[in-house]
């Protein structure tokens, strides 16, 4: 069972890459997700726990066309704050689904730190509160992998900044 699913989270990685080279002129209106009740444009509090360990947070602050940043809050050692902005993509899919990806670097265990890609998965609960599963993908060499990439999975649940002025 162990493969099956190291392959599954190695074939959502590859899925995740590819999505990413695709040009967006090239994709007909035809095949948009249909209007969405819920909207994923704003700012974000996400927090994440990945198989390796413990609690982390970060700030997605998603733009139209499906840009963004993440702001890492937590995962410099000393769990202190990323200084600087990383980009990131998003896109709303059907069903009230979303997905959204950018680069970190990220403790993993209690001694490393690795670079990779974050790729979240999750779906609306209500318009202000997303939950789902989330893969880091690494480029560190794993053998047992089916991709040979190191992964991690995990969890997220994503709460919406609103303005109370």
């Amino acid at each position: 069972m162990g493969i099956q699913i190291r392959f599954f989270v190695g074939f959502l990685a590859l899925m995740a890459v590819i999505a990413a080279k695709v040009d967006p002129v090239q994709i007909s209106l035809s095949q948009t997700a249909p209007p969405s009740a819920h909207a994923l444009t704003g700012r974000w509090r996400v927090r994440f726990i990945l198989s390796s360990g413990g609690e982390k947070n970060l700030i997605f602050d998603s733009k139209a066309k499906g840009t963004g940043s993440f702001l890492l809050l937590d995962t410099r050692p000393g769990d202190k704050a990323e200084p600087d902005l990383l980009p990131a993509v998003w896109s709303q899919l059907t069903n009230n689904r979303v997905s959204f990806s950018g680069e970190a670097e990220l403790p993993i265990g209690t001694c490393c730190r690795e670079r990779g890609t974050l790729i979240f998965k999750g779906k609306f609960e209500s318009s202000n509160y997303i939950s789902g599963k989330l893969i880091f993908v690494t480029s560190v060499d794993e053998e047992e992998s089916p991709y040979k990439f190191r992964s991690e999975v995990g969890t997220f649940t994503a709460t919406r900044f609103t303005d109370r002025r």
